[in-house]
């Protein structure tokens, strides 16, 4: 590899791998919200959070009535810190085939592995944090998703409208269950829109229905609790994530799109050459993600799902 520079090329791939999560990834978009915030240790984020004093009476002896801006830096653990290690015999490539061969080998590992796995935990967290607050629709008795898939999701739209205001972009997340019935529902023609959906640099077509987004994801990555295997105890080596023995499915997950922060502290790729690998005659790649998805105390209530 000694054509290669291995610095620049851990930060080209580093990079492109990042692309690939924004591109495959539905909860991406989540990490635009992640700003001005502070590291302080190994786990824990400072994130600022803003209340203000609401408007008084203006007195025109008096002048202006004195109001709080409060800004408190809420403290959070982060807990999601996951790493995986490829090795490539020397043999199984030339010189000139290194880069190639493993921008391939972890795109298709971020993209088949990292992407899905983000979307679970988050959308998990987000999902469990709505039951916490009781934030849920719910059918009536004798109704079906297939006949009020829209009912419903235009329910979660309002409550979440309620909180927020209706000038506020908001996503609906749906699993495969409620956006076939959704597809397949006379009502939804008279509904239905077109919009730019923003994720990072990338823009896509998206359906919205009353100014929401609709972002349909995998039933593997829409339930409620998950096991994410540690890759070395019995049972757990090949890594990854599995559903829960209790969990639930899903249907729809509705919230402000600036309400879910996705932080990232780690998220790299180290590469080691034969020659620099003590432990074997081949490439080695080191992959680590460390993040966790944070909801701001003042966003918490803006949240609502449909779990069945």
């Amino acid at each position: 590899m000694s054509t290669i520079n291995t610095i620049d090329f851990e930060s080209k791939l580093t990079n492109e791998l990042d692309k690939a999560i924004v591109q495959k990834s539905v909860t991406s978009f989540m990490a635009d919200n992640s700003f001005r915030q502070k590291f302080v240790g190994a786990r824990t984020v400072l994130v600022p959070d803003v209340d203000f004093s609401g408007l008084g009476d203006y007195d025109r002896d008096g002048g202006f009535t004195t109001g709080a801006v409060n800004v408190n830096q809420e403290s959070y653990q982060l807990t999601q810190d996951r790493a995986r290690s490829f090795s490539i015999d020397r043999e199984d490539m030339d010189e000139t085939g290194i880069a190639g061969l493993a921008g391939q080998i972890m795109g298709e590992f971020v993209r088949t592995k990292v992407a899905p796995e983000i979307d679970a935990y988050t959308l998990s967290k987000l999902a469990n944090l709505a039951a916490t607050k009781e934030h849920t629709v719910a059918l009536e008795s004798g109704e079906t998703v297939a006949e009020n898939c829209l009912k419903l999701i235009n329910s979660a739209i309002e409550k979440v409208s309620e909180e927020v205001g209706y000038d506020e972009e908001i996503v609906v997340f749906v699993n495969p269950t409620v956006y076939s019935a959704l597809s397949n529902t006379s009502e939804l023609t008279r509904s239905l829109e077109v919009g730019d959906f923003t994720r990072g640099e990338l823009t896509t077509k998206v359906q919205k229905i009353n100014n929401a987004y609709i972002i349909p994801v995998s039933g593997a990555r829409m339930k409620t609790a998950y096991t994410f295997n540690d890759g070395k105890t019995d049972g757990e080596t090949d890594g990854g994530f599995v559903p829960a023995s209790d969990a639930e499915d899903i249907g729809i997950l509705a919230m402000p799109k600036k309400a879910g922060m996705l932080i990232k502290k780690t998220d790299k790729v180290r590469i080691f050459t034969p020659d620099r690998n003590q432990q074997m005659d081949a490439y080695k790649f080191d992959y680590r993600l460390y993040y966790d998805l944070l909801v701001k105390k003042s966003k918490e209530n803006s949240i609502y799902a449909y779990i069945y």
